[in-house]
């Protein structure tokens, strides 16, 4: 299994970018269509902490908007809660390479997974 892990959407047009940024290094991934199985609490979590809760949800998203979320107010344990069974409120893709973890549209981070799983 690769070390380098991607929560997407396929129809998500910045996840499209970053599995073609991969795929046009050479690099194998694990891809998760978050619409097939959304990622758990403690997955989440992750990125919560480390990025906070405003950078992981995608405030453009039609499902944020049209569900009022912006009007939410709640913890980071139920924000989590909610975009588990919500996934689509994600700001899409998650990146994970080992430890290192990137959200959304970042390629700086992506060139830094680059280079860490070709040895560079």
């Amino acid at each position: 299994m690769s070390d380098l892990q991607l929560f997407i959407s396929p129809k998500h047009k910045v996840a499209r970018k970053a599995e073609r940024f991969f795929k046009e290094r050479g690099l194998p991934y694990h891809a998760v269509d978050v619409r097939q199985k959304a990622p758990s609490p403690g997955e989440l979590r992750k990125w919560v902490q480390r990025f906070g809760v405003e950078a992981v949800l995608d405030k453009d998203s039609k499902t944020y908007v049209e569900s009022g979320l912006q009007y939410f107010s709640a913890g980071e344990e139920d924000w989590i809660e909610r975009m588990c069974r919500h996934p689509e409120v994600l700001n899409l893709p998650l990146v994970r390479c080992g430890k290192e973890l990137s959200v959304g549209d970042d390629p700086a981070s992506w060139k830094r997974f680059v280079a860490v799983l070709k040895g560079s």
